[in-house]
């Protein structure tokens, strides 16, 4: 089943890397409700895509943190999210999903192809939820170069609903 705006958004608890969870903490759904959260899923720590996304994501931290918490969401271990967080000097934190329950619950673990071969993994989809915990708005399969202005347009709608 596909989430889609008005939804309660899947409950979690998943291990939250960098920011200010330091080197790793327990968070869940429940501990955001009153504010905006935004949920980044992306494929793979370091790949070019998302080294991209997150880096545009740092450069533009300031505008983001104002209006909403947010974190990427992959399933790499929580190890891989600290050097990709070290490398890149990512101020946000990141989540680590590697029994894909975030994943699957938010239905972006799909089945891909490349190169004819096909095999699964995360869609690049970001979830905007309200303070209420329900889904405001989903960007679907978004291009890493586009995911800030789309991000940023997003929360605006969110500030002025």
């Amino acid at each position: 089943m596909e989430l889609k705006i008005g939804d309660a958004a899947p409950a979690f608890e998943s291990m939250a890397v960098g920011g200010i969870y330091g080197a790793g903490q327990p968070v869940n759904l429940k501990v955001f409700k009153g504010s905006t959260l935004v949920l980044y899923f992306y494929p793979k720590d370091d790949t070019p895509g998302c080294t991209r996304q997150a880096c545009d994501l740092r450069d533009t931290w300031g505008e983001i943190q104002s209006r909403a918490e947010l974190f990427g969401v992959s399933v790499d271990t929580a190890a891989s999210h600290e050097k990709f967080i070290k490398k890149h000097g990512l101020p946000f934190p990141l989540l680590s999903d590697p029994d894909k329950e975030m994943v699957q619950s938010y239905g972006v673990w799909v089945e891909k192809s490349m190169y004819g071969k096909k095999y699964f993994g995360t869609e690049r989809t970001t979830f905007v939820i309200g303070p209420d915990l329900r889904i405001v708005n989903i960007l679907r399969k978004v291009k890493p170069a586009e995911h800030v202005t789309l991000l940023a347009k997003a929360l605006l709608e969110q500030a002025a609903a």
